[in-house]
């Protein structure tokens, strides 16, 4: 491969972060940088691209919940947005014909739907990012939007398996033995506990028991390397294994990313039709966020949901990058769609970091637009008795709830955002309730008691901590507030909020280790 793409990559995709943006959209551009100097695509680096799609898929499938798919919120959303929004962005581009853009003269309809197709896709890479910057990965809108996501994966796969235009080999209908052989392969994983081969395990599951197994008897590589991984998600290591292929897969999906700003370069007419597309981002956020409301979610869950989902996808690349092989779409779309993709990242980002306050502009709206019974997961939380609550329910969490109900004999709740901590830690027999300290609907939700006697905030992120503690303060709690943090300079910060009293983690932990060793001494 080419240094100058590796070299490319990497001052691109630093770039991108310094921005807050990303690296994905730093690719691109390296690559249209490199189009420009009069580089071209290599075999080397069309080989990586590929893999990094196929290591794609298997992860996804590594990762995929049918029963959490199976939600009406879910594929209900999921379904009608895809459908609506591939007929009104093809409906867009037949009005644009009008203006006399060269690139929409003698397209027909085929041809818009498909771009309709590519475009309604909401990207995986962006929304992750963005949860896990502000620690909501968990939270209810959060999970709904990776439902959503992964929902629009499998219509992507659907499609890239059904574009080979071949029949599959009769010896197609022996695939089906993988699935008898699924509980072995699921017990081999179990049982690697090393890192690098347990990575070399999910190369061999994606690469050869998927892609090169279904590509051999005539049904795309991509669909097997789905379908493996779909058939190893039940295993206990599934997620360590997903784990173990994240730094690979998303090095390879570099030289795809590379590989669209190689294509071609964008003219004046493309760049225009590019930002034109971007009118359609609050059209997919509106219509995300009415079919959430319509499914009975909260104002601030829908709203919040439908502005993770306001933008294009890095999956509509690849689909667009497959109907271009077919000869369904030209370079040219294939570059417009990189530039939409790209720029899409660049408006959403502060978009959603500001969230919270279009929220709060919007709320009395939103909530006459809400249903009379809203999900389980939306009800207004009752903590009857207690006169203790934890926010986040992590090993702080844990250790002062313990401390509170065993040593001091206070009634305790726990409120944790995160439904699978929430049921292992009712089964072990504490009170907690699902729901996220963040959300400014929570506070309005929970029927706290004049008489509680201690708030801790033992979140894992200070974000989340100095929220709660806004909310508290903001809704005069006259209850003494407990923070615990982990770096210095968040002290203060507790501190100037209202909190009574803030503990350094670590200083903590290391007075108490001297504290025991020098009395077991008996100094």
């Amino acid at each position: 491969m080419e240094p100058a793409f590796i070299v490319a990559a990497f001052a691109g995709g630093l770039g991108a972060l310094a921005l807050r943006l990303p690296p994905l959209v730093g690719f691109l551009v390296a690559g249209f940088v490199l189009n420009a100097l009069g580089y071209a695509p290599t075999p080397a680096l069309e080989s990586a691209a590929d893999l990094g799609v196929t290591l794609l898929l298997f992860t996804i499938g590594l990762k995929l919940d049918v029963r959490s798919l199976l939600r009406r919120e879910v594929w209900g959303t999921a379904t009608v947005h895809m459908l609506t929004s591939t007929l009104l962005i093809a409906v867009f581009f037949g009005a644009l014909k009008f203006t006399g853009l060269s690139l929409l003269q003698g397209t027909g309809w085929p041809v818009l739907l498909l771009l309709g197709f590519a475009l309604s896709f909401s990207s995986t890479v962006f929304a992750v990012k963005a949860l896990e910057a502000r620690s909501e990965s968990g939270s209810l809108y959060g999970r709904l939007a990776i439902g959503v996501l992964i929902t629009q994966d499998v219509f992507a796969v659907a499609f890239i398996s059904s574009s080979a235009g071949a029949y599959p080999s009769p010896w197609a209908l022996a695939l089906v033995l993988l699935v008898p052989l699924a509980p072995l392969l699921r017990l081999l994983l179990d049982r690697i506990v090393r890192g690098e081969m347990r990575a070399l395990f999910g190369v061999v599951a994606a690469l050869a028991l998927g892609y090169a197994l279904f590509d051999a008897v005539g049904v795309k590589g991509d669909l097997g390397a789905l379908v493996v991984g779909l058939l190893l998600a039940p295993a206990a290591n599934a997620a360590n294994l997903a784990k173990s292929l994240l730094a690979v897969k998303d090095l390879l999906l570099v030289g795809f990313f590379l590989s669209i700003g190689l294509t071609a370069m964008p003219s004046g007419e493309v760049l225009v039709t590019a930002l034109l597309l971007l009118l359609l981002l609050p059209v997919k956020s509106v219509l995300f966020t009415a079919l959430f409301l319509r499914f009975r979610l909260r104002g601030r869950t829908s709203l919040l949901a439908g502005l993770t989902l306001g933008n294009f996808s890095e999956f509509g690349l690849i689909v667009g990058a497959l109907a271009a092989s077919q000869g369904w779409l030209t370079d040219e779309w294939l570059v417009v769609l990189a530039l939409a993709v790209a720029f899409s990242f660049v408006l959403s980002a502060p978009v959603n970091a500001v969230g919270e306050s279009l929220y709060r502009l919007c709320a009395p709206r939103l909530s006459a637009l809400e249903r009379d019974e809203l999900l389980e997961g939306d009800r207004p939380i009752d903590i009857g008795e207690a006169r203790a609550v934890v926010l986040g329910m992590g090993r702080i969490g844990r250790g002062a709830y313990d401390r509170l109900t065993e040593l001091r004999g206070i009634p305790t709740v726990g409120v944790e955002h995160d439904p699978a901590t929430v049921a292992r830690l009712r089964k072990q027999g504490y009170w907690v309730v699902e729901g996220d300290a963040t959300d400014s609907d929570f506070w309005a939700r929970l029927s706290l008691d004049p008489d509680v006697e201690l708030i801790v905030l033992a979140m894992p992120h200070q974000r989340g901590n100095l929220a709660a503690l806004e909310q508290l303060r903001g809704d005069d709690c006259r209850a003494p507030i407990a923070g615990v943090v982990t770096r210095d300079e968040e002290i203060e910060e507790l501190r100037e909020r209202g909190a009574d009293a803030v503990f350094h983690l670590y200083g903590e932990a290391g007075r108490a280790l001297v504290d025991d060793a020098i009395k077991r001494s008996g100094g």
